[in-house]
């Protein structure tokens, strides 16, 4: 197994109480330390640094393999507190929104220079920052101002969610548990709840000869937060048992913002049940969208969404060849779109990015798929 340092770790869980207890352990061994923007002071941290060589230089308990791990990525280090750190790849957009700069050429600069260029610029803001410092790194810089970041930890938010499952949802199975630098996410499937949540879209499926689809397919949901700024502390409603999980649209999420509190997660579970019940509504409703050219829908509707060209084209292809001719339904392409997802886990994309990618193809639920019906066929 990897050092937790490293920028590329990440780790699994097979069941919740060992994610609980994980990051139980992640919260008490994590610092959040509260300084001015203007006292924080950006060092380069390359293999040309003469920091590279002199380990003594950072704060106790800092590693040869983390400022090594660092100087092969973001190659920055930060002074905090008295302390030097290795700044991880994931601080880096909450560095640059400290000094309130950016752009793609800041990251072109040389280390030094990059270092120059940002203490130059948080020396003109004397606002609060909020540093998370974990597994021997800067993990992010967040504002100090609660109305702009909210800790919500994400230990408290796992515990508060599994309560509220075990309540509203017995019988629920713990599927999956993922956590790297960046996001931790975790999965559910819910078997017990398949007739009140899946029943008419099950029945409906079964009208339509899709039996094998209506049998395999149960409710589940997904949670998802992060400490970096990547997402809002949310859950999602999923349909499992397939060779991948389809993401069908969010549920509930608290943004990490305008003070917000584990209670308001908690409360905004109350939800959950309404919410996924919309979500399925949205999806049935594909079951009576006619289409005429579902190819050429298809395509369309990935480059809409914007769905990474090598996958989608490969799903697109995967699709024309088994489509039989004549007319479809918006639910055939939305499910033959979940070969995107699939062929970018076999591909090896990160679990961050997946999630994201399931989010966006969810939002294929909502849109008006007459407009992208169309004869006229359409390159990728």
């Amino acid at each position: 197994m990897n050092n937790t340092c490293l920028d590329s770790y990440n780790t699994t869980f097979s069941d919740r109480q060992s994610m609980l207890r994980y990051h139980q352990s992640l919260a008490k061994e994590s610092q959040w330390q509260h300084c001015k923007v203007n006292e924080l002071h950006v060092e380069p941290l390359d293999k040309a640094s003469p920091l590279y060589s002199s380990p003594g230089a950072f704060a106790a308990g800092i590693s040869e393999e983390a400022v090594a791990d660092t100087a092969k990525n973001l190659g920055l280090a930060l002074l905090v507190g008295g302390g030097l750190y290795p700044v991880r790849m994931t601080a880096y957009k909450s560095l640059l929104d400290r000094a309130k700069i950016g752009g793609n050429a800041l990251s072109k600069l040389k280390r030094p220079v990059l270092a120059e260029v940002l203490n130059e610029c948080l020396n003109l803001y004397s606002a609060e920052a909020l540093v998370l410092i974990r597994d021997e790194k800067v993990s992010a810089v967040h504002s100090g101002d609660e109305a702009d970041y909210s800790v919500l930890p994400i230990d408290e938010l796992l515990k508060a969610l599994g309560e509220k499952l075990d309540e509203r949802f017995p019988g629920n199975v713990f599927e999956a548990g993922y956590t790297d630098h960046a996001i931790t996410s975790a999965s559910w499937r819910m078997p017990a709840q398949k007739e009140d949540l899946l029943g008419t879209y099950a029945a409906l499926l079964k009208a339509q000869g899709k039996t094998k689809t209506a049998d395999k397919l149960v409710p589940g949901v997904r949670f998802t937060t992060s400490d970096t700024g990547v997402a809002s502390a949310k859950v999602s409603a999923l349909l499992v048992g397939g060779q991948y999980p389809i993401h069908i649209g969010g549920c509930i999420a608290v943004d990490h913002r305008h003070q917000s509190k584990v209670a308001d997660f908690d409360t905004a579970l109350d939800q959950l049940f309404a919410q996924f019940t919309t979500s399925v509504e949205n999806l049935q409703a594909l079951l009576e969208v006619q289409l005429d050219h579902p190819v050429n829908a298809m395509t369309r509707v990935c480059k809409k969404l914007c769905m990474p060209k090598k996958a989608a084209v490969e799903a697109i292809s995967m699709y024309e060849m088994a489509y039989g001719g004549g007319g479809a339904t918006a639910h055939d392409v939305f499910m033959a779109m979940q070969e995107i997802p699939f062929i970018m886990k076999t591909s090896g994309a990160p679990e961050s990015k997946l999630i994201t990618l399931q989010e966006t193809l969810a939002r294929a639920l909502t849109l008006k798929w007459s407009d992208y019906d169309l004869a006229k066929a359409v390159e990728y």
